[in-house]
């Protein structure tokens, strides 16, 4: 017992889906490398990625040890970058290594070269500094590194400023689900506030997806229903309207919709003129397309993120993303400028007429009874399981009846006698009888001759 407990606590815990993808990618690690490493496919890697199934067992130690591992790294590697920067950009004599240094430590080796004749860089801390001077301080050495610094920072610092606006962002779609858990809501009322606060831009995504209302409602009705089908899943996501969006954006984009007459075409365009052609630009990209540049575009969300929900590689999001911007320029000249295109989707998403959806309680009412009656149906089809199987097993023979023997010819026995040509006499027999009359006694009462 107590063996089985420690082996329990020393597995480190799996990350969220999306973060095991993130770990594999920052390694730079295939899922094929990490596939058989692991001793799976790279189908059941990709599974593990995008949350539809979960590892058991002594996979998923070994899956959870090697993304803590992965974790590791990536964290040791931060610290490292986080130092340089501000060396970078820092004065001439911000270049001294690693060692940790005093506040007026920089001060003593810069002036260095010009103060070998006066008195005044001699005092105490003057062994120290004259150790480290030769060693950080060649000038000629150091101009190129201290010139190239700076643009790496301001690239750093930009990118920085980028993930800070992304992290706002979802942090925002996510106020919903963070003020339930604050507020240790019932999880229908951090249900009935997940919908109400992403509800009305899922409708608008889906309906920019599809172009066509009644599918774009019932496409966000039924991923929330599933939602709170999987409450307990989805309450625990990083980020649970980012989980309903996958689920809606699947079913808006679903080919068998073809197949239903309601949805062949879409719905005329209404609203801003300014916007239709773009709308229509994005209806005719293929649906892989148009959901890629509208997650990328349109709601701002960064490739690895973009390709996990897509359930696809990021190369392949990528692809999809610079064809669907060829496409889109192509109908819309005045797109052709990636910035462009991204601030005109963005305002379209938010901008665009949506649907109206229905209340949170008829959604959940409704995911209840659905889930009652495929119950419903499930167990029916097992209990005529059941009845077929028993009704089997008890009209089944209960000992072996072995087949009969084929069938072999027996001499000696005359043909069955049968209808046969007539001869004469038969014939005029047969002529007779149908000349007397059929009633009298002259055919009943023979005569005495």
């Amino acid at each position: 017992m107590t063996q089985s407990t420690t082996r329990t606590s020393s597995v480190p815990p799996l990350p969220s889906p999306k973060e095991r993808r993130r770990l594999r990618e920052a390694k730079a690690v295939t899922e094929k490398d990490m596939a058989v490493a692991l001793g799976v496919t790279g189908a059941t890697i990709r599974s593990w990625e995008t949350g539809r199934t979960t590892p058991q067992g002594r996979r998923r130690e070994a899956y959870a040890r090697l993304l803590a591992a992965f974790a590791a790294e990536t964290d040791t590697k931060k610290p490292a970058k986080r130092k340089r920067r501000p060396k970078g950009a820092g004065s001439s004599g911000a270049g001294q290594g690693p060692a940790k240094q005093p506040e007026p430590a920089p001060a003593n080796p810069a002036p260095t070269p010009e103060a070998t004749p006066s008195p005044a860089p001699a005092p105490a801390p003057a062994p120290a500094a004259a150790r480290k001077a030769p060693v950080a301080a060649p000038s000629p050495s150091l101009k190129r590194p201290l010139n190239r610094r700076p643009v790496r920072t301001v690239k750093a610092d930009s990118r920085s400023q980028q993930d800070a606006q992304r992290r706002k962002e979802k942090a925002e779609t996510l106020a919903g689900a963070a003020a339930a858990e604050a507020a240790k809501l019932t999880p229908a009322q951090a249900f009935d506030e997940l919908y109400a606060h992403s509800s009305p831009a899922l409708a608008r995504q889906t309906y920019l997806l599809t172009g066509r209302r009644t599918l774009a409602q019932e496409s966000v009705e039924r991923a929330f229903q599933l939602a709170w089908q999987r409450w307990p899943e989805v309450a625990v996501d990083r980020d649970p309207a980012g989980w309903v969006r996958a689920a809606a954006h699947d079913y808006a984009t679903s080919p068998w919709h073809r197949f239903r007459r309601a949805h062949r075409h879409p719905d005329p365009a209404n609203g801003d003129r300014d916007g239709r052609p773009l709308r229509r630009a994005l209806l005719d990209l293929p649906p892989v397309y148009r959901r890629t540049l509208l997650l990328y575009d349109g709601l701002g969300i960064d490739l690895p993120e973009a390709a996990a929900e897509t359930e696809a590689t990021s190369p392949a999001t990528a692809n999809r993303l610079l064809h669907a911007r060829e496409a889109v320029a192509e109908r819309l000249p005045d797109l052709e400028d990636p910035a462009v295109l991204h601030e005109s989707l963005r305002e379209l998403a938010e901008t665009v007429s949506a649907p109206a959806v229905a209340p949170a309680s008829t959604v959940r009412i409704g995911s209840e009874r659905r889930a009652t009656f495929w119950t419903r149906v499930a167990i029916a089809v097992t209990v005529l399981i059941i009845g077929a199987t028993a009704f089997t097993v008890v009209t089944a023979p209960t000992r072996y009846e072995p087949t009969p023997a084929p069938g072999q010819r027996v001499g000696g026995i005359p043909p069955p006698h049968g209808p046969q040509k007539l001869s004469e006499q038969d014939l005029k027999l047969r002529a007779k009888l149908r000349a007397v009359p059929l009633n009298g006694p002259g055919r009943l009462v023979p005569r005495i001759p």
